[in-house]
């Protein structure tokens, strides 16, 4: 499942997050890179601990949170605290596939540490097409190949199990903030079909409201919800 989300932020926050990215210290990427991705990762990012990642870290989460499409989606139980990233002309991500487990110490979370499956993946651009060349991000998946280069302000939301890239940039410089979900619903074909059901809800409730027929397949929905969810 691949599931772009658009205007997760608006032109305002975006010019805001740059702002705050555009003082902070880039380290090399491969601070959070796993063994085998640390050698195909060549890029800059800002450390996970830094006040102004946290900051916008804060303002996406909260944007997550009254996402409608985001919380249909994913499912969420956990989301890391957003990452970000940045690609000079010349950098590249070769392909990968994410770490299962992502680790979350007790300096970012306010408490104890926890571990987060990463059942999705997602991807904020914070840079908007036209103002840089490649920078793909090229998710390869059953279907083929999906590259996305999205808007300022859009989101895309994909499975954390699939092999993917992001293609050399060559002119320009590509920002985008990155982070991974663990979902409720660990299954990711239960996962699918319950979106697909949603969606088809939703659509059906803008045409006919709420119908017998309508409701009937809503308590559907959330009875599937209830055999497939983590408690």
């Amino acid at each position: 499942m691949l599931v772009r989300i658009p205007n997760l932020l608006s032109q305002e926050e975006v010019a805001q997050c740059r702002g705050l990215l555009s003082r902070s210290q880039w380290v090399d990427g491969k601070v959070t890179a796993g063994a085998q991705s640390a050698g195909a990762k060549h890029n800059l990012q800002i450390p996970e601990d830094s006040p102004d990642a946290r900051e916008i870290g804060s303002l996406i989460l909260g944007k997550l949170g009254r996402s409608e499409l985001f919380t249909s989606a994913a499912l969420a139980m956990k989301v890391f605290p957003p990452l970000f990233n940045r690609y000079d002309a010349g950098m590249a991500f070769d392909t990968h596939i994410d770490n299962a487990i992502r680790f979350m110490p007790a300096s970012l979370t306010g408490g104890a540490s926890i571990r987060v499956r990463t059942d999705m993946s997602a991807t904020l651009f914070l840079t908007d097409p036209a103002d840089y060349d490649g920078g793909e991000l090229v998710v390869l998946d059953t279907y083929g190949e999906h590259r996305v280069k999205l808007p300022a302000g859009d989101m895309v939301l994909y499975s954390a199990t699939s092999r993917h890239h992001v293609t050399p940039v060559t002119r320009g410089s590509r920002w985008s903030s990155f982070f991974w979900i663990q979902s409720m619903v660990r299954d990711e074909a239960a996962r699918t079909m319950l979106f697909d059901l949603d969606s088809a809800i939703q659509g059906l409730r803008t045409k006919v409201s709420d119908t017998s027929e309508v409701v009937g397949l809503t308590g559907l929905y959330h009875n599937l919800l209830r055999r497939w969810a983590d408690s």
